[in-house]
């Protein structure tokens, strides 16, 4: 099959991620983004578009766009419309909208051309967004019969909503975040696509203090400032060092998680994410909060589940058990390979959209 995946970024190397899986499996696998990650992540096809993440765009979407549509609590804040839909909170919001995506849509015909974007077999959309707000080009494709898959990742459910022209034709719904189960009636969820091969283990050494690992990407979404507290705390009775991975390269980033004892990802509604997973990988300890539901899903996960209540304790346990924590490091990294292999997970999309 001919796969193309359509980002906005190629957010934690999840859309990537999935294209390098479905060439190993035998398809013609394409990723176009619209912008380039922050982390300077590898790249497929990146348009490289103006005024999706820059300085002055987040100072208008300040003054425009309410605080609900923009800023992410570790609190789960489930909305009476189900699923969320984007609208233009303003004709101010509707009418930059519109002339962005006017200034964009010369280098968008121009891609569409150069790299034969309508003539694929399946489109999915990570992230649940084409290239226009009206979801004009998704509904081209779909009038031409093509097949559309929606994965959502990351916050866009829980934030932005779904774009309704894209939802009313979805072929398929997916998301790798487990709490956006709670956000549409009718979206499946599907483990993050992880190739574990690409990551060395854990470079952590006995001697010297426990390395305690905390890489948020967004400190309100993760609970940082609960978790920042706890081990500074933690700091002044053991022998322990916070790590805090913040605002690097992502190859920067690995590297410093790759010297931690334990890591902790998230407390909160949210569940974990990508830098779990990571973590895991590395056969790195790992303590998050998990998404309600969670654990009857998915009984044998090898997370140390943890609350603003119990970090304290928890983390305790973990710094006086080395025994423990090889334990939960080897058991992380049997469930990653297990369930979160990315051909696994690509399989398990197109038995879902009826593929195979």
């Amino acid at each position: 099959m001919r796969i193309l995946h359509i980002a906005p970024f190629n957010t934690a190397g999840v859309p990537l991620t999935f294209v390098k899986a479905e060439r190993e499996m035998g398809h013609e696998s394409r990723l176009i983004t619209l912008g380039k990650n922050p982390q300077n992540r590898e790249e497929d096809v990146c348009l490289a578009l103006p005024f999706l993440d820059c300085w002055s765009v987040r100072c208008v979407k300040r003054i425009l766009i309410p605080k609900r549509r923009r800023v992410i609590s570790y609190i789960a804040d489930i909305p009476k419309e189900i699923p969320p839909k984007w609208k233009a909170g303003s004709w101010l919001e509707r009418s930059l909208v519109r002339y962005r995506e006017r200034i964009w849509k010369p280098r968008i015909e121009e891609a569409i051309v150069e790299f034969q974007l309508d003539d694929f077999d399946i489109y999915q959309l990570d992230g649940g967004l084409g290239f226009y707000r009206d979801g004009r080009f998704i509904q081209r494709l779909k009038d031409r019969g093509k097949q559309i898959i929606c994965c959502y990742t990351g916050s866009d459910l829980r934030t932005r909503g779904v774009i309704p022209t894209i939802d009313m034709i979805s072929d398929l719904n997916v998301t790798v975040e487990f709490d956006h189960l709670q956000y549409h009636p009718n979206i499946q969820h599907v483990p993050f696509p992880l190739d574990s091969s690409q990551f060395k283990m854990s470079e952590a050494y006995e001697e010297g203090p426990i390395r305690i690992g905390h890489a948020p990407t967004n400190r309100a979404a993760k609970g940082s400032d609960i978790i920042i507290s706890v081990v500074r705390k933690l700091e002044k009775k053991f022998p322990v060092k916070l790590i805090l991975i913040e605002n690097l390269p992502y190859q920067k980033a690995i590297e410093f998680k790759r010297t931690c004892h334990i890591f902790i990802d998230q407390i909160g509604d949210l569940g974990y994410g990508m830098n779990s997973l990571e973590a895991l990988a590395m056969s790195i300890p790992v303590c998050s909060s998990l998404a309600p539901g969670f654990s009857r899903a998915y009984p044998d996960h090898p997370f140390l589940s943890i609350n603003e209540d119990n970090l304290e304790k928890k983390m305790i346990l973990l710094i006086e058990n080395p025994i423990l924590r090889q334990t939960m490091g080897k058991e992380g990294r049997e469930w990653i390979q297990s369930i979160h292999d990315a051909k696994s997970v690509v399989k398990k999309i197109h038995l879902l959209a009826g593929l195979i």
